[in-house]
Formats: C-alpha cells, structure tokens, sequence
C-alpha cells in the first residue's frame, strides 16, 4: 500500500529504512516535538528495532513517510477501543531538514482520507505541545478544529507544558 502525500509517499517500513530512520529520528529538535516513547539518542539499533515491530504487526496504518527516496519521518493512526473505537489518533513526524516544505501536512491529508475511507471512524484527534506551533499550523491546514487546550498536562525534557487538541470529524468532509 503506498499513498502520495505531495513530495512525500508514505508506505510501509522496511528493513532498508533502518539507516535513513536513524538519522532522521537522531535530531533533538524533532525529539522535542515528540512523546518520550522515542528515544533519544536515536540509534541504528533502536531503528532496526522499530521497523522489525512495525513488521511483525503488518499494520496499515503506521507508515514511513518517504521524501526524494528515503525514509525521512512517520505517520500513524492508533485506535481508540470501548467506547473510544469510533476514534484514532494521529501521530506524525518529519526529519528536520524536510520542514517548512509542506510534506506532512500532505501526509495528513492523505492519512486522514485513508483511514476515514478505511476504518469505521468517526473522529481523528491529534495532540500538540503548546510550544510546537508548526505542528498546531499542520493540522489547522489540513482542516483539524482546535477543541482547546489542556493545561500542564505533559512533561518534556523537564518541562512541564500544555497540550493543544484539535480533531477532525467524518462529516467534516475530504481534507
């Protein structure tokens, strides 16, 4: 499965994104805008082990967003379950030196017409942190509704900081 996204693709990881997601992922500018979940330093180990997950679990909707050959950056939608099933939240990164280029706002677009198309939702959400306000432009662009602000809800790198949600409903139409 491959989805265009502007100058991007986005597609499956594969074994041979290991070098190119390491040094990618290896920037702490992008690891500021991200979940401790990412570790930092990012090594080729920690690459290696990522896409062997995203492999194994064969998952549609956590994909590689490719730039001029390379992986350069992800994309995924993580359903919600219970009563969250009707609802996923979209996650998404790009390595630095792609910024400002509109590649992920097209990767959103194209990964929230993908998972409406495909997955019974009926809302994607996403989170930003406050100090990230490209991220907020990124969504606001590709038509998220900013629903508000959650108040120190989040630590990074020692910081306590707010989160910004915006969400994106069925009925809102193609992105």
């Amino acid at each position: 499965m491959q989805l265009a996204a502007g100058e991007g693709l986005l597609r499956p990881w594969r074994r041979e994104d290991a070098p190119a997601l390491a040094a990618a992922a290896n920037n702490r500018n992008v690891w500021l805008t991200l979940r401790d979940r990412m570790p930092h330093p990012y090594s080729c180990a920690d690459a290696e082990a990522y896409i062997e997950q995203r492999i194994k679990e064969e998952s549609e909707l956590v994909l590689c967003v490719e730039v001029e050959g390379q992986a350069a950056g992800g994309i995924g939608l993580h359903r919600g379950d219970d009563v969250n099933r009707v609802t996923a939240e979209l996650g998404y990164w790009l390595a630095e030196p792609c910024w400002g280029r509109g590649i992920i706002t097209a990767a959103v677009g194209a990964m929230v017409r993908y998972g409406f198309a495909r997955l019974p939702l009926n809302r994607i959400e996403a989170y930003v942190f406050a100090n990230n306000p490209a991220s907020a432009r990124v969504l606001a662009k590709a038509g998220f509704a900013y629903e508000g602000r959650m108040r120190g809800n989040v630590i990074k790198d020692g910081q306590v900081l707010d989160s910004l949600v915006y969400a994106r409903l069925r009925e809102d139409g193609a992105p």
